[in-house]
């Protein structure tokens, strides 16, 4: 590249970089020096504590709560949906009938808006009419409070999330499964190689860069979960389901505590970039 095309091509980009910068990285420079000053507001009347609003933070048993919750909800979800995302790309790519019309209803959750889908799930979940205790009641179960039981509530947000995204991890994983050449099946064919010996010798050590790429995009996106629980559950009952998004809204937008509520914003960012970093790492490693 000439100093000629080099000029070119950051002026090609200025406009890009200067968006990025005003409207991300700014505003992380901005709320991290928010996090370390004690203040309701902004940096009017406030006072500098240095590193004490993370320290609190860890010390606090709500913030450990909303983390173990955020953790909890993060695995159990991602696990769910590239494991149901995995067993429909392997029907859906296994010549399943009527595959045409299966697939666009696979994707119709994806679609759908997320306070759409509370709204569905919300209906569905009613203890009295609800469709899921009706089920429950035609085989002689009783019936369950999905939102307002401590022990049931972070299950059924992880239902929900489930029937939402896991269409995303379906599509990643059919097109692993469409890239890997036919010929490698037919030579295994050829071998005499059975179904499990495929499956566990070609198909998904092939797979596994969709693999970990499904999962680290819904771990990412799990982590940081918000809509579903304000729309279904506030973060209830009690501290059940209250993730660190939750926790951070309830900070700021309740309590006006800016300065906590940034340090535990900062925590949150600190993460989700850690599972990016592991993400680009592994990248460059394939690469390599």
């Amino acid at each position: 590249m000439n100093r000629n095309s080099g000029a070119l091509a950051i002026a090609l980009l200025s406009p890009a970089i200067l968006l990025f910068v005003a409207l991300t990285i700014y505003p992380l420079i901005r709320v991290f020096a928010l996090s370390l000053f004690a203040t309701d507001y902004g940096f009017e009347d406030a006072t500098y504590v240095g590193l004490e609003n993370y320290s609190d933070l860890l010390a606090h048993r709500f913030f450990r709560t909303a983390a173990w919750n955020t953790l909890v909800f993060a695995i159990l979800a991602t696990v769910s949906e590239v494991g149901i995302g995995l067993i429909l790309a392997l029907m859906v790519n296994g010549k399943l009938p009527g595959s045409r019309f299966v697939v666009p209803a696979l994707l119709m959750p994806y679609v759908l808006s997320t306070m759409v889908v509370t709204a569905i799930w919300r209906a569905w979940f009613h203890y009295d009419f609800g469709y899921l205790n009706n089920l429950l009641r035609s085989v002689d179960l009783p019936a369950v409070e999905w939102l307002f039981d401590p022990d049931i509530a972070m299950l059924s947000l992880v239902l929900v999330d489930t029937w939402q995204t896991a269409p995303l991890t379906f599509l990643i994983i059919l097109a692993g499964l469409q890239s890997v050449p036919g010929e490698i099946y037919e030579a295994a064919d050829v071998d005499g190689a059975g179904p499990r010996h495929v499956f566990f010798g070609i198909t998904l050590p092939l797979l596994m860069p969709y693999l970990f790429l499904a999962a680290l995009l819904r771990s990412v996106d799990a982590f940081k979960i918000f809509d579903k629980v304000f729309a279904l559950t506030g973060g209830g009952p009690g501290q059940a389901t209250e993730t660190l998004s939750m926790y951070v809204y309830r900070l700021g937008f309740k309590f006006y505590d800016v300065g906590a509520a940034s340090a535990a914003a900062i925590i949150m960012v600190a993460i989700s970039g850690l599972l990016a970093l592991i993400y680009a790492f592994k990248l460059a490693g394939n690469k390599s």
